[in-house]
């Protein structure tokens, strides 16, 4: 599984939720999410005042991750997009890069093909924004020396002094 604990900065989630609010608008959509393979929400945009958005990134991760196990049972790697049909709502799920997971809700207003169609179009631009995240992430673990601070303004003793008595 990929490694994609990293830290996204504002600049970042702003560029990744124009793109998710673009994607949102053009496909017709309920709303869109952006999740990383352990189930944490990355960003989100549209109509979620309603939804439990913990539990739908988690089960969406979880639902990507047990159709790669049945991909894999019957030879094949993974599938990349993955379609669920409802009465009234839809969903779309899809790998960017192997290393996050894009979920678009839609209703009657849009269709499957739009969907599929503005969903591979945005995941170009996704994937090129997480995969200069990456990028930048990687290169300041190569620059760390190992022990630096994640935090350089906060010092052992601010930390020493917030836990003692």
């Amino acid at each position: 599984m990929p490694d994609f604990n990293m830290v996204i900065y504002e600049e970042d989630l702003i560029q990744l939720e124009k793109s998710l609010g673009g994607l949102q608008e053009e496909a017709n959509a309920r709303f869109v999410f952006l999740i990383d393979r352990s189930g944490q929400q990355l960003g989100c945009v549209g109509d979620t005042e309603a939804l439990d958005t913990t539990s739908l990134s988690a089960l969406t991760a979880g639902n990507v991750a047990a159709t790669e196990g049945l991909a894999q049972l019957i030879g094949e790697t993974n599938f990349a997009s993955l379609f669920h049909e409802g009465k009234r709502d839809n969903l779309h799920i899809t790998l960017i890069n192997r290393d996050a997971i894009l979920l678009v809700a839609f209703d009657e207003r849009s269709s499957l093909g739009l969907v599929r169609l503005r969903v591979a179009q945005a995941t170009e631009t996704i994937g090129s924004t997480l995969a200069e995240i990456s990028r930048r992430q990687k290169e300041r673990r190569a620059g760390d020396d190992g022990g630096a601070s994640p935090l350089p303004e906060i010092t052992d003793e601010d930390i020493d002094s917030l836990f003692s008595d």
